[in-house]
């Protein structure tokens, strides 16, 4: 169901900035950015999201925009699975690494610990639950304590945003709104 407090909710503030975006992108402003500017503080994207994907980490920003396109693919939520497979794609500057991670994990180039993460990270997803030796997995594999911890965080604030995706019914963009949304996270973050 799409609620249509995403286009029309916004204070008269929030309706200049979101015409700016469409006047300097030439795109339609995704949904993401209508609902972060709606209720920042109900969606932290600013915080929350920001330090889970461009905070200090021993993962590369790439690998943790795969890790977001990864759970969102897990979550089935289409238009998270675009942007980030868009933005991971950009950070690699390898759409190919990326897409065949997404098909089919265990053949694709994807080096280990990261491998053995996304594993991790798509159970948690899928099933809501861990155990001990799903997270001895990754660590065997060579992923640090903090890498599990920096992986858990980009779960959590996916599996949130996937949600809200869903229930607001995100509408997907075209591929060039897609590309430049992409761009604009490498440049700027989610902040």
């Amino acid at each position: 169901m799409r609620l249509s407090i995403l286009e029309r909710g916004h204070s008269i503030r929030n309706k200049a900035l979101l015409g700016l975006i469409r006047l300097v992108s030439r795109h339609p402003v995704v949904d993401a950015v209508k609902l972060a500017l709606y209720r920042p503080d109900f969606y932290p994207a600013g915080g929350l999201t920001q330090e889970a994907m461009r905070g200090p980490s021993e993962w590369t920003v790439a690998d943790r925009e795969l890790m977001a396109a990864f759970v969102s693919k897990v979550n089935r939520t289409e238009f998270c699975v675009l942007a980030h497979t868009a933005t991971s794609s950009m950070a690699y500057d390898d759409a190919d690494k990326v897409s065949a991670a997404l098909a089919d994990l265990d053949s694709s180039p994807v080096e280990e610990p990261l491998r053995s993460t996304l594993k991790m990270l798509g159970k948690l997803t899928e099933e809501g639950d861990l155990e001990a030796a799903d997270v001895r997995s990754a660590l065997e594999a060579g992923a640090s304590p903090q890498q599990v911890k920096d992986a858990l965080a980009v779960a959590f604030a996916f599996n949130l945003t996937d949600r809200l995706a869903d229930t607001f019914g995100f509408s997907v963009a075209d591929r060039a709104a897609i590309q430049a949304g992409a761009k604009y996270l490498l440049a700027r973050g989610y902040g």
